[in-house]
């Protein structure tokens, strides 16, 4: 684990950029950005057109380690290159920290659930990661309804993961989302912080991770774990909130900063100028920014 990347993710001030749309989401990430599916013909090139769309992002002078700690990045994003750097080496001139996005999607719904799919070249991944350079990793789960048995599976699974993860040298972010469409969102919120923290009682002193979750429906309900001695940070997901919303909700939440993706991105449009673009991301960065520090 690099100390200095600890230290920035511990510490400093800002939020993390999620660039992570990979497989199924992709095509949803490139209508919003302007690219219909009629303009690329396969995965090559659609994967392709999402690295000039992360590429544009990244190289924006909006788009520094004065705001955003991280960035976590999809496979194809990490062993792609900006301006003949790899991608990670790119953040890290930038002074951010990155991640990779490790999950292959979600299991069936079961127990109200989703559960990852497995993962059996993850041992192989997780070192291309380091030699990438990587600080760590994040994968998602789906929890959509009250039940205790799904809740505790999605849990047990992430923090099982997260221990193979941190065996590699690399800090998990351990995400299980509560879908925030969810009938009993603010019930499932409670004992998934309960299931939580029995897991993180169990960290040894020098093992880390950060936890990313869904912005709750009672304010600061996750202080405790932000609080935890082996919690590096627990970052907030806009689960699909306008940017407003998801900023006004943050801001109830002491402690608890930004890892938005849609809520980064919304705005921006393929056809817009350099000068329209980098002005309209540095809007979404700052107001993210600033519902982060709050």
């Amino acid at each position: 684990m690099n100390q200095e990347q600890f230290d920035i993710m511990k510490n400093k001030g800002g939020f993390i950029a999620a660039l992570d749309q990979s497989g199924g989401s992709t095509p949803r990430a490139l209508e919003l950005y302007g690219v219909n599916e009629d303009e690329y013909s396969n995965d090559e090139e659609m994967f392709n057109l999402v690295h000039e769309m992360r590429t544009r992002i990244i190289t924006s002078p909006s788009f520094t380690g004065d705001k955003i700690i991280g960035a976590i990045l999809f496979e194809h994003t990490m062993n792609n290159k900006i301006e003949d750097k790899y991608t990670g080496d790119y953040l890290k001139d930038k002074g951010i920290v990155p991640f990779i996005k490790i999950d292959k999607g979600l299991a069936d719904i079961k127990n109200g659930v989703q559960l990852m799919k497995p993962m059996p070249e993850l041992d192989t991944l997780l070192k291309q990661s380091v030699d990438k350079g990587m600080f760590g990793t994040k994968m998602r789960s789906n929890i959509m309804e009250y039940n205790e048995e799904g809740i505790d599976a999605v849990v047990k699974q992430q923090f099982e993961v997260g221990y193979q993860i941190i065996e590699a040298g690399l800090v998990p972010i351990i995400e299980p989302e509560v879908n925030i469409a969810a009938e009993d969102k603010e019930k499932i919120e409670s004992y998934l912080k309960q299931s939580i923290q029995k897991e993180l009682d169990k960290l040894n002193e020098d093992q880390f991770v950060m936890l990313k979750l869904t912005i709750p429906t009672e304010p600061d309900l996750y202080k405790e774990l932000i609080d935890h001695p082996q919690v590096v940070r627990v970052v907030a997901l806009s689960g699909g909130y306008s940017t407003d919303d998801a900023n006004d909700m943050l801001k109830l939440n002491h402690g608890l900063i930004a890892s938005f993706s849609r809520a980064l991105t919304q705005n921006l449009n393929v056809n817009q100028s350099d000068e329209e673009f980098d002005q309209t991301l540095k809007e979404a960065v700052d107001s993210i920014y600033e519902a982060s520090i709050s």
